[in-house]
């Protein structure tokens, strides 16, 4: 029997370096692989231990082995002997490139690098002397490999299940393994189900689709109602119609759908507006509409064709209505008025003008039957020369607006009963009857031509707060009608004297301009008034300062009167220094058809409306100016308009004056500046050329020049917002080249 190896060389062959040149040259190895065995031929001696340099290489070759690099770097010579004897290897790793170099313990056998256990057996030696080791498969090494320090740490390379095989026989692929790989067939993760817009509709509540729904307009609505059953149940929902304004579509939509939608929403609907609805004239629509609606509070029937009956029945079905329109119904008769002080005596507006068939009788019964009525509007009724009818309005007393417009029957007596009764207590001191102040805020008494002073003047110190007076067309009035009215009213904002042509200047100022209305007088028309000049506006302009409308067409006034209201505006108005602010319409003058106003009045409203002052002339002009924190010392700040004229003049100007006020209105100054001096320089110009004598044609060619600077001017439009000098400020810029039409030609 051979001599056994020592174990020094045991532990040398086993935990030596996997390089064969470390070998002993004396040591043998027998492999089982091999049929025949050499013997070894002499002990070994005692070897110094190894450096620490090979577990650093056992690292560095698991660090290569677990890399998907290597099967790409070619290691196919290290399957093979590195030797070109026939001897076994030197080598106990078999570096292979068609299997991968780790495998788990359950693995070994199917893997070309294993790590055998700790606890396998080795036998080194045989009966003929040589090193022999327990049976493996050929490719698999005999000793014991040590394994990686950290293998069962959690930084250890992760093992490869070497059981999912390698069938495409490529080398240098790995498979995935099982726990990580996901079928082609199975989705990431389960798909959401995606709901169409039809289906979120369907979920929302019924409040939310009926909130919805009501964004739309009545037009939209009735479109959405031909989707399907379920939005035409819930377009013609009775929530969405309280209130049905057909007055914008009632001419695209037709009887059967104007029907339906009054009868579905009808126990609904609070306000109702079929102006011009010419549909409901048949009996069955409006029989349905009057059985509908029940809860009415407002209705305007205006220029409906509906008949009395069904007229009857829908007033008396709605007692709670407080406001009704039934203008120009001419199924309108003294028994509806009968009917609404019978069932709708909660009325606190009603209309009822231009009914033809109605008389002032049927008035006088609305007033005892309807204890809440403030506002009552009769233009053009008959039968108001009844002392009984207007001792009717005296006793009630609780109206705040009137419009009697167009009463032809409406006569001084009758109209002296409504404000003092019949034959009240007189005193003694004044002269006046002593009767309760009436309640009236606005009366219209225009076109009532047979009223004189007598009857207008018995309004004098009768109706303290009356706001509107409007006695147009009042064609006998006098001064006289109108001097008790200025001395006793304090609230006065609304005075229409239109055509009135017997009113004289001292009215206005001796009266008007001295009355206690001028801190509210707002709105005023003298039209027509043929013998109100400068006398009579230039004290009402100085001391009327709130004043926001005035119309003074085909009268007496001249330029002085726009120059004193240009001065008004000037100086009731706050200028501000923000270049970027846009100034507003303080003022609306009418003044065409005024044979003494000329273009020098017209220039001077636009002067005045694109004026840029200093600081300093501002002050010299008393105008007062609003004061900014971003203001710094020693930079001249100029100070802009706020307030601008809107004027209506002579036709041949009105062009160029809408657009210096759309310039205006816009901020530029700069452009406004420039149209109104070249606008000036051309009708100066069209002055002289019209003039003949010596320099005529001088003159022409001068005012074809002006003329076309005007040309250009309109058609190269405004100049920077924020200049006010340089090329935009002084009209220079690109002209367009035209060519002109010969003179003579």
């Amino acid at each position: 029997m051979a001599d056994v190896t020592p174990p020094t060389a045991i532990g040398l062959v086993a935990d030596g370096d996997l390089n064969p040149d470390f070998q002993q040259p004396e040591t043998i190895i027998e492999e089982q692989h091999h049929n025949h065995s050499q013997p070894i031929a002499a002990p070994m001696e005692d070897v110094p231990p190894k450096s620490r340099n090979r577990r650093r290489l056992f690292r560095g070759l698991s660090r290569m082995s677990s890399s998907s690099s290597l099967a790409q770097t070619g290691r196919a010579r290290s399957a093979s002997a590195p030797y070109a004897s026939t001897g076994a290897s030197l080598s106990c790793i078999a570096l292979s490139s068609t299997s991968s170099p780790f495998a788990p313990s359950s693995s070994v056998n199917n893997s070309t690098l294993a790590f055998p256990p700790l606890s396998s057996t080795t036998t080194i030696g045989s009966n003929n002397g040589a090193v022999s080791s327990t049976p493996s498969p050929p490719s698999t090494a005999t000793l014991p490999f040590p394994p990686f320090p950290h293998a069962q740490s959690s930084n250890a390379v992760r093992k490869v299940d070497l059981s999912l095989g390698n069938t495409s026989g490529t080398p240098g692929t790995v498979p995935m393994p099982h726990d990580m790989v996901r079928a082609a067939s199975l989705p990431l993760f389960s798909p959401r189900p995606k709901k169409t817009l039809y289906q979120l509709w369907n979920s929302l509540p019924r409040e939310i689709k009926l909130h919805i729904l009501q964004l739309l307009r009545p037009k939209e609505i009735i479109r959405v109602s031909r989707v399907n059953k379920q939005f035409n149940k819930l377009c013609f929902d009775g929530q969405l119609w309280t209130t049905f304004d057909a007055s914008e579509f009632y001419q695209d939509i037709p009887v059967e759908c104007l029907s339906k939608i009054i009868t579905a929403a009808g126990p609904f609907v609070k306000d109702l507006n079929l102006r011009g609805c010419v549909q409901i004239d048949k009996f069955q629509d409006a029989l349905l509409m009057a059985s509908a609606c029940a809860n009415l509070v407002n209705a305007t029937l205006e220029g409906c064709l509906i008949d009395f009956k069904n007229l009857d029945n829908l007033l008396k079905r709605n007692d709670r209505l407080a406001h009704i329109n039934l203008t120009g119904l001419s199924s309108v008769r003294n028994d509806t008025c009968t009917t609404l002080a019978q069932y709708c005596n909660q009325i606190e507006v009603l209309n009822l003008s231009w009914c033809k068939h109605l008389r002032a009788s049927g008035i006088q019964t609305v007033l005892k039957g309807c204890p809440k009525l403030r506002d009552l509007r009769v233009g053009e009724i008959l039968g108001f020369d009844q002392i009984s009818v207007a001792k009717t309005f005296f006793e009630t007393n609780r109206l705040e607006r009137l419009v009697m417009s167009g009463c032809t029957d409406l006569t001084d007596e009758a109209l002296g009963v409504m404000v003092h009764g019949v034959d009240p207590e007189i005193d003694l001191l004044t002269d006046r009857p002593i009767v309760p102040p009436r309640r009236l805020r606005h009366l219209d008494l225009s076109r009532c031509q047979r009223l004189t002073d007598r009857g207008v003047a018995a309004l004098g110190h009768c109706v303290p707060d009356l706001e509107g007076l409007s006695l147009g067309a009042c064609s006998a009035l006098t001064d006289a009608a109108l001097q008790p009215i200025f001395e006793s009213t304090t609230k006065l904002a609304y005075l229409d004297l239109e055509d009135l042509v017997e009113l004289t200047n001292p009215l206005f100022s001796t009266y008007l301009a001295k009355s206690k209305c001028v801190d509210t007088l707002t709105h005023m028309s003298i039209s027509y008034c043929e013998d109100i000049g400068d006398a009579g506006m230039i004290p009402v302009l100085r001391a009327c300062t709130k004043l926001r409308s005035v119309e003074m067409d085909n009268t007496r006034i001249s330029d002085l009167t726009l120059a004193e209201a240009a001065g008004m505006v000037r100086t009731r108005a706050v200028r501000t220094r923000v270049k970027k602010h846009r100034p507003s319409i303080g003022l609306s003058l009418t003044v065409y058809d005024c044979p003494n106003v000329t273009r020098t009045g017209v220039r001077e409203i636009l002067s005045r409306n694109a004026e840029v002052l200093s600081p300093h002339k501002a002050a010299q002009n008393g105008v007062t100016i609003t004061s900014t924190p971003s203001e710094t010392a020693g930079v001249p700040v100029y100070t802009f308009p706020t307030e601008i004229i809107a004027l209506k003049c002579f036709y041949g100007w009105q062009m160029t004056v809408d657009e210096h006020n759309k310039r205006v209105l816009k901020g530029d100054f700069a452009a406004a500046h420039r149209l109104e001096r070249k606008w000036s320089d051309f009708i100066q110009a069209n002055e002289e050329a019209g003039v003949g004598g010596r320099g005529s044609r001088r003159r022409r060619r001068r005012a074809r020049e002006a003329q076309q600077a005007h040309v250009d001017e309109e058609t190269a439009g405004g100049g920077d917002v924020e200049a006010g000098t340089g090329a935009a400020g002084m009209g220079i810029g690109r002209r367009r080249a035209r060519t002109t039409a010969c003179a003579i030609m």
